[in-house]
């Protein structure tokens, strides 16, 4: 069985954030650069069940794994442009 592909708006969406790509550009801008040796599940703006599910997709490796791993990588960079 082929795992799902998820996007980043449908992880947006997973977490209850704003999904469209405003929304995205505006949460990565006010909250980035994460620090290096901060988990992103850490990090102080997720709710409770927002950093249980970001801990759980990678830490279990599960199909949103991806694009949680997609998410960090933009925090870390911050905002391009």
């Amino acid at each position: 069985m082929e795992n799902p592909q998820h996007s980043l708006p449908a992880l947006f969406k997973q977490l209850g954030l704003d999904d469209d790509p405003t929304g995205i550009d505006k949460f990565i801008a006010s909250h980035s650069p994460l620090k290096p040796e901060l988990h992103l599940a850490d990090a102080f703006f997720w709710t409770a069940g927002q950093a249980q599910f970001l801990r759980e997709e990678i830490l279990d490796d599960a199909d949103w794994a991806e694009v949680v791993d997609q998410l960090n990588v933009m925090l870390r960079k911050g905002r391009v442009g």
